[in-house]
């Protein structure tokens, strides 16, 4: 299974490389599929590569389920 993760661009450069910050680890994401993003930009990257521009609510609503998702996770850990 594959997933796209969400992430806001906090920049981008000269090789239409963007900086893509997913909730404080910083990657660095193709921007060619999406080339009309801005900084500031929620995008879905996947693979590498940015494959959709969000609309803020939706991003901000993914990631607070992620954020949830991995609280769940961490409560069902076995000591």
């Amino acid at each position: 299974m594959c997933i796209a993760v969400p992430g806001r661009v906090t920049g981008i450069d000269d090789l239409n490389m963007a900086t893509v910050d997913f909730g404080g680890t910083e990657k660095v994401a193709s921007a060619d599929l999406v080339p009309d993003i801005c900084v500031g930009d929620y995008v879905l990257v996947h693979a590498g590569f940015i494959i959709n521009v969000l609309d803020e609510e939706d991003a901000l609503e993914t990631l607070e389920l992620f954020r949830q998702y991995m609280e769940t996770l961490q409560d069902d850990e076995v000591p």
